[in-house]
Order: structure tokens, then sequence, then C-alpha cells
């Protein structure tokens, strides 16, 4: 599998050149210190939390204002200049990884909550608060931002309207499309542009979904208004061990059958809990194959119904221990292990690569078994880490990037997991976004004509081409080039897909 995003050993033809027309240009429309092109400036800005496709910008942009962004994307356009916008740059699928001819738009100066509006249970803020910023601001009014990815400390909010993110109790309060009521931003055109609405409906037609999620292909965002939740009066977590990834796989549907929506349910296998336990001794059962965490909240009365009801299914499936969290220290405790997978991996390898992909939750065991086996197949080991509520996959195969085979191998592994996950009636990603990550695997998912309306809606928006480009959707060419490698010793790899 081959990746345009590796970057170059020597700089594409005419940079130099290039470098000084556009730093003339945005120069006369940003101050001095909002400007870097010398390298030691932009090696920072490489690459996301994708590390192994790395590529140097050839400007980066620091905007302080939003006539400052529009004055830079209108110099941009007008010079068939690429942009790449980017926030705090912890996205997994290299969505943020910069275009070596282009521009990296960094919006992390536009970090000011506007307002919280206790009664709307509403916040308006801009494009670079930190997800948990919104929380921590929204507290004293007994209110929340629900969605929370694992690098809530860290993930700003642009991005996770970009790649719509989820977190740990997306199943019960959904994902950013669910809690994000408008967003406000510029075209490529440097024009002002609004999605969606604070009223109930939106004039014309409602495009707000359309931009959550199209990872920056779009329009650049500026200001977001969120939806705020009530804090519960209570959450309490059960942690159930198993045996066998069957029987927790099999439980977690069990529990969604029963008609009980956990506000988080999550999975770990037998590595990634080795992992975590190591690292903060949250308390896990180092024995069980894998462990669920099934968080109930809400009144104190329904809690307690909730929790005995999950009890049940869990031991009625298998469940060989269950531990409930006595307070609220405890809870966390509980949970640290699950929001510390990504660095605990970190310690026990030298790189790691995240996949996302989603499957029915009846699947879950299918998956496990299948990546098992993979293991053995590119000789690479893999830490397994679900949101096994909606079926959204986080294998992490661990990796040494500085050796170019194992490279390699991990690519394969991935695109595996990926294509296995479409053919078991799954979805390429979840809320990592494609990116440069997954753009092979999107020709197994979707057919030419399919791909050909995506690009036909970004056109809509970005004639150019300017915004994000080589990213999210593939090229027919380069599915083409894909379908002849899927071909592998005559045979398909995954004959029962449908192919184009």
């Amino acid at each position: 599998m081959s990746h345009p995003a590796v970057a170059a050993d020597a700089p594409p033809a005419g940079r130099a050149t290039r470098q000084a027309e556009v730093v003339r240009a945005l120069g006369a429309v940003l101050p001095a210190h909002a400007l870097l092109w010398q390298a030691e400036d932009t090696v920072p800005y490489e690459c996301d939390g994708l590390t192994a496709y790395r590529e140097r910008p050839l400007v980066v942009a620091l905007p302080e204002t939003e006539d400052q962004v529009a004055a830079v994307l209108k110099a941009c356009h007008a010079l068939d200049v690429p942009v790449v916008a980017r926030g705090a740059g912890t996205g997994l699928s290299g969505g943020a990884m910069p275009h070596a001819m282009g521009v990296t738009l960094s919006l992390a100066k536009f970090n000011r909550i506007l307002s919280v509006d206790a009664h709307a249970r509403t916040a308006v803020v801009q494009a670079g608060v930190r997800n948990l910023a919104i929380s921590e601001a929204a507290a004293p009014h007994g209110l929340y931002y629900a969605p929370d990815p694992s690098s809530q400390i860290a993930c700003t909010i642009g991005g996770n309207v970009a790649e719509n993110s989820g977190g740990v109790h997306c199943l019960k309060y959904g994902l950013t499309l669910h809690n994000v009521l408008q967003v406000r931003g510029f075209t490529i055109e440097g024009e002002p542009v609004t999605f969606g609405s604070t009223a109930l409906d939106t004039p014309g037609l409602d495009l707000l979904s359309l931009v959550i999620g199209s990872e920056g292909m779009l329009a650049v965002a500026i200001e977001v208004v969120v939806r705020l939740v009530p804090k519960p009066q209570l959450a309490r977590c059960i942690m159930a061990s198993f045996d066998d990834i069957r029987k927790a796989g099999d439980a977690v549907a069990a529990v969604i059958a029963a008609g009980i929506i956990p506000a988080g349910l999550e999975m770990m296998d037998k590595p990634m809990t080795a992992a975590v336990e190591d690292f903060v001794r949250a308390g896990y059962d180092l024995n069980a194959e894998a462990i669920l965490l099934c968080e109930s909240d809400g009144t104190p009365d329904e809690v307690a119904e909730e929790i005995d009801r999950m009890s049940a299914v869990l031991r009625g499936c298998g469940a060989t221990a269950i531990a409930i969290s006595r307070d609220e220290a405890e809870r966390l405790r509980f949970w640290s292990g699950r929001k510390n997978a990504f660095p605990a991996s970190g310690r026990i390898s030298p790189d790691y690569m995240c996949m996302d992909s989603t499957i029915p939750r009846k699947r879950l065991a299918d998956i496990l078994r299948a990546i098992q086996r993979m293991e053995q197949t590119y000789d690479l080991r893999c830490a397994n880490v679900f949101h096994a509520g909606d079926g959204n996959l986080h294998p992490l195969i661990l990796f040494d990037a500085n050796d170019p085979d194992q490279l390699r191998r991990c690519e394969l592994f991935g695109a595996d997991i990926l294509e296995t996950s479409v053919a078991m009636g799954g979805t390429v990603t979840g809320e990592h976004g494609v990116g440069v990550e997954k753009l092979n695997s999107m020709c197994v998912q979707f057919s030419a004509q399919e791909n050909a309306l995506m690009n036909g809606v970004k056109h809509a928006f970005d004639t150019k081409g300017l915004l994000n480009p080589g990213k999210v959707v593939p090229t027919l060419q380069r599915c083409a080039e894909y379908g002849r490698m899927l071909v592998r010793g005559g045979r398909l790899a995954h004959p029962e897909l449908p192919r184009f």
C-alpha cells in the first residue's frame, strides 16, 4: 500500500521560488511574527498524531483575527496555493498533514470561549478552544460538553468538527454532529459562511451535517456553537471480566438488546489491559481475556436500577468477575486506563498506528479473532480498545517506524483490518476520519461513482480543490491502481466485497 503522504527526500522542484512568492503575499496581510517559513520553524507542523507520514509545509500562517484568516484564504486562492487548516494536531489519520507546496493555516490563536448561556444550554467558542476547556467553563452552571475524545485535554473543537469526533460517552450522548448547533467560518475564497442555526430549523438547505466530518475540505471553521447538557447527579461504572473474547462481544450486544443504553460501554482485550494497568494502575483484571467498562448515569434511583440490570445481563453472558465503582474516585480510576490506552501503548512500542473502523456489534468477537490471525500474518503485535457500544474499533498496531519493512507490514495490517471490517458489514472509519491513512480503503468501500459524487460535493464548495487536497476522497486513478493490487496471487483479497 503506497501513500503519497510520505515526505520526499528532496524538496519539490520550484519550492524556493514558490515559497518566496507566498511569503510576500501573506506578509502583506499578516504581521511578521504570524508567518513561519524557515525549516526549523515549520518542522513542528510536519504531521499530526499519525506520525508515520510527514511533510514540511511551504509556509505556516498563524492569524490572530477573522479578517486575517479571510485575507490569507483570499491570497492563497488567488495564487492557487493549497491550504490545510490545523488545530492541535492530535488527529490520527493524517488529516492535518501539510501539503509540500501549500500553507498550513493554524487556528491556535482562536482559543477564546466567547459565551456560555446556561438557560439555552449552549456555548459559543472559537475553533482553537480545547474540548475539555468547554466543560470546565460550563461546570459552574452544572453543565458540560458531552463528546469526550481521549485527547480531550488537548484536542480543539475545530478539529472535533472536522473529524466528527466521539469519545467514550458517545453511545448515549452522541458524536460531535449531535452536539453542535452551528459552525461559522470561511470558504477558500475568504467569504464568510454559516452552517446550521441556533434556532429550531435552518433557513434553506441544512448543510451542518455535511461540514461536520468533512475534514477541512469544504470550509475553514472559526467559531462553533455547541450544545451543553446537565451534569448527571450520579455516575457509576461496572468493570466486568471475561475469560473469552466472544463472551465479551456477545455481552455488548446483549446489553443493547436488553433496551439499555449505557452512558459508556467500552471493551479492551488482554494485551491492552496489561499495557494500561502497568501505566496507570487502574485495578484491571490481568487474567481476563477482555474487560468491559459499562457506565450508568442519572439520578441515584435510575443508576441503581440500570446497574442492577446491566450486571444481570453481564453475568448471564458469562462474566467471570464484576466490580462496581463505590465512589467517584474509583469510577475515574476505572476510566483512567481506557483514557490512557494510547499513551500506554507508546510505552511498550517505539510507534503505533491506531486504526479506526466500525462494525456491527454482533461481529466484535469475529473481528478480534481476525486481528489475532493478522498478527501472525504480518508478524506484528496489536492491542485493541473498542467503543464497543457502537462497534467502533481502535486496534493499535505496534511497530518501529525506523524499520521500513515494519512500516510496510503495518500499512498492510491496517488495510486488512479496514477491509475486513467492510466485509463484516462495517465502514472504514468511525471517528478518526480518512485523512491520508485510509484513502486506499475508501476504494474498497465505495464505488467509482460514489467517490465521484463525493468529489462533486467538494467541487461545489472548492472549485480549485485547494482546501486539504489529496485526502479523504481518492481519485479514480488511485482506486484503479489499488484495485489491481487487491488481486494477490491471482485471488482477490476479499472476494465477498463488491468491486467496480
